[in-house]
């Protein structure tokens, strides 16, 4: 079913969706858009929504690129198949999609926080994992998990900043 989904996908591809969808992937890779916004939180002053995001981001690479990924070695969809891809291929494996949880960790964290931000943030979450499956590097299982495990994420790095760190601040 992953792979009918990812199929039907390439049968959509346009050349102005392609340009758009290239730069909301590029929006996610190294958390990019995440640490913009966390850097823009801090020199507002807003300090500990900026530490909140860069746990949750942690927390999230931890468990799930550092953790999941390797323990795990599912294969890209564009590893098996051999397409035309619109972004460079990724080296490391596809389960998580770390542009995915990495994405709604960060997004979830700024929606505790702000929740009209949140949900916007939350609509480019989904959109930057939306992209993955475009591009083909991810089967739709690893977003979905990813999405559902940056969540968690958020919400573990929200009770460690409770329990141990919002007191040294």
């Amino acid at each position: 079913m992953d792979q009918k989904f990812l199929n039907w996908l390439l049968k959509l591809r346009n050349k102005p969706m392609n340009h758009i969808m290239i730069f909301i992937t590029h929006l996610g890779t190294g958390a990019f858009i995440w640490l913009l916004f966390s850097l823009i939180f801090f020199i507002k002053g807003q300090k500990i929504l900026t530490y909140r995001i860069l746990l949750a981001l942690v927390v999230n690479a931890l468990v799930c690129n550092l953790t999941l990924k390797p323990l795990l070695k599912r294969r890209r969809p564009s590893w098996i198949d051999k397409i035309e891809l619109l972004i460079k291929n990724p080296t490391d494996f596809s389960f998580p999609s770390g542009h995915s949880s990495s994405s709604f960790a960060a997004a979830t964290t700024i929606f505790f926080q702000n929740q009209s931000l949140g949900t916007f943030c939350l609509i480019l979450a989904g959109l930057i994992a939306f992209s993955r499956l475009y591009h083909f590097v991810h089967y739709p299982s690893d977003v979905l998990i990813g999405s559902f495990l940056g969540i968690c994420m958020a919400q573990i790095s929200r009770l460690l900043f409770n329990k141990y760190l919002l007191f040294l601040l």
